[in-house]
């Protein structure tokens, strides 16, 4: 399989070295390219064997799967100026939730898809999203399913929970990220641990809490049963964590979901005004 990445800003990078580091693709099987080109030569030099194209209709002809990783509202100039150039028996997905598969599928004469994936699949973990426009066969489905499956635990959902399913699966490794550095920062700001060990610690204690999940030890409910005993310091804690994250999490999903909404309001005029022209 041929397979070639349109935009190699921070997902399309991941994206592409997960592939080759997973051994879903060889490097002689990919082909990218990028606005700013620099960008993606720093990558082909980084995997020696990566074709890099200064044109995108180079990539298009050249590839059987594309991935058009590109910002949202860049969409509908890159669908169009790929049009000409897919044909039926290419294989195009989005990585960036604002896009529906309805609006590929009215762009492009081949099979569509939205696959989005997770910093988790640069290690062989984690979930990747994904949505089928409406000509897919079931064989067909498992057919790419097992082709993701190389380096993902790939999940179809439906176009309605995209969002909220994006933001557990892609964004929330950065959320998370974020609340455990500021448990660090506090650790050090509110003791005399040291930062390194602080740090290591956390990570170690992540790691693990991960392998117990996966291997099926615990839910987050019995896991907090189990470590909450009644009347001890653990339980302080988590007075704490209820009083303090009351509503936050409503919050982020309310904010990202005002932000996935003006984006698709303003992808659906461009498209608009591009089928209009």
């Amino acid at each position: 399989m041929q397979v070639g990445v349109i935009g190699t800003g921070n997902m399309g990078r991941i994206l592409v070295e997960t592939i080759v580091e997973s051994g879903a693709a060889q490097k002689e099987e990919m082909i990218i390219t990028n606005r700013t080109l620099d960008k993606a030569k720093k990558l082909a030099d980084a995997y020696p064997g990566i074709k890099l194209k200064k044109k995108i209709s180079d990539v298009v002809k050249q590839s059987n799967l594309l991935f058009v990783c590109v910002r949202p509202l860049q969409f509908p100039d890159v669908l169009q100026e790929i049009a000409p150039y897919v044909t039926r028996d290419h294989i195009v997905s989005s990585i960036t939730s604002p896009v529906e598969v309805g609006q590929l599928e009215q762009s492009l004469p081949c099979k569509v898809m939205r696959s989005i994936p997770s910093i988790t699949n640069r290690a062989g973990k984690g979930v990747l999203l994904l949505t089928y426009g409406s000509n897919w066969e079931t064989h067909e489905k498992e057919k790419i399913a097992n082709w993701f499956s190389e380096f993902s635990h790939p999940h179809e959902i439906e176009e309605k929970v995209t969002r909220v399913a994006s933001d557990i699966v892609s964004c929330g490794p950065a959320f998370f990220s974020y609340l455990l550095q500021s448990f660090i920062d506090a650790a050090v700001s509110e003791t005399e641990i040291e930062r390194k060990d602080a740090e290591y610690l956390t990570a170690e204690m992540i790691q693990g809490l991960s392998s117990l999940f996966e291997k099926g030890f615990y839910t987050l409910p019995s896991l907090q049963k189990k470590v909450h005993v009644p009347g001890g310091i653990t339980g302080e804690g988590l007075k704490v964590l209820h009083r303090q994250s009351e509503g936050m999490f409503e919050d982020l999903f309310k904010a990202t979901h005002e932000k996935y909404y003006e984006d698709k309001e303003l992808l659906a005029e461009k498209f608009t005004k591009r089928q209009d022209s």
